[in-house]
């Protein structure tokens, strides 16, 4: 039985040409095709690092009839790269078809690590990395925005979204509308280019701070907002629920702390409500 080809998935630069591994300049050059979102803007890449190998455009208007050949393709044994115009493939990016597909056909896939600008701009953002939620692009119809947003209110990680710069403002207002003010977002624009910017601030101010200067209001955005911070004071249904289960096998004393730590809660506050339990 004859070998298939492999698709690699090649992450590539985010803005500085630089931002390329050894590992995917190697691959680029080696395959015997590369699928590629925009021919146009990838041979750009190409010419940069005297890369010959043919493209073939595989983007969302095309995904699916192009899954179909790429598919026979690597069933001939012919290895393809799948990029995209910047960062990794299939991050709000096109490949998800193909990539699926060649995992249900039994193909070998190989995924390259290298730029993101969701997590690069995280990594640099100052806001919590422990946990976090990469969202994509928030939806465009104000009632869509505005649920996506309101389910925000409670949630502790940090969240991560791109945004296009054309609105970029009526998000920010609409974070102030469903979060409130105060609430922290870093903006981290044109990773890695020349006019690299990350702006740290509660809402209303980074509103001001975008009306202010149209130069912020170009280029590729990722906003972040920063995690719901409990004072310790109000008390969740679930913190409720879980110390009521806990007190039947532990001690109160036990059981609020396990509560305190699971919702980073004041344990006094629980352990007064569990007293409060017996009356």
């Amino acid at each position: 039985m004859a070998k298939t080809g492999i698709l690699f998935i090649v992450p590539t630069p985010i803005g500085n040409l630089e931002d390329i591994t050894l590992r995917a300049l190697k691959v680029l050059a080696e395959v015997d095709l590369i699928a590629a979102e925009d021919t146009r803007h990838s041979q750009k890449l190409l010419q940069h690092y005297d890369i010959k190998t043919r493209l073939i455009s595989l983007h969302d208007h095309n995904e699916s009839q192009r899954a179909v050949q790429l598919i026979a393709k690597l069933n001939m044994g012919e290895s393809i790269a799948l990029i995209s115009d910047a960062g990794t493939p299939l991050i709000s990016d096109p490949g998800y078809g193909l990539v699926s597909q060649c995992r249900e056909s039994n193909l070998e896939v190989v995924p390259l690590p290298g730029a993101c600008a969701a997590i690069t701009a995280l990594s640099g953002s100052g806001l919590a990395t422990d946990k976090f939620y990469f969202k994509g692009f928030l939806p465009v119809k104000k009632l869509a925005k505005t649920q996506a947003l309101s389910a925000l209110l409670r949630e502790t990680a940090t969240t991560v979204f791109y945004e296009s710069p054309r609105r970029i403002i009526e998000t920010v207002q609409m974070i102030i509308e469903c979060l409130g003010k105060d609430k922290r977002i870093v903006i981290a624009r044109e990773i890695s280019k020349t006019f690299e910017t990350f702006h740290s601030d509660t809402a209303d101010k980074t509103l001001q701070w975008l009306n202010a200067d149209s130069n912020q209001l170009k280029g590729e955005i990722v906003l972040m907002i920063d995690g719901y911070k409990s004072d310790g004071q109000e008390l969740p249904e679930q913190a409720i629920s879980l110390l009521k289960r806990l007190m039947e096998e532990l001690p109160l004393k036990k059981a609020a702390a396990i509560t305190a730590e699971q919702f980073e809660l004041k344990k006094n506050a629980l352990y007064q409500l569990g007293l409060s339990f017996d009356d």
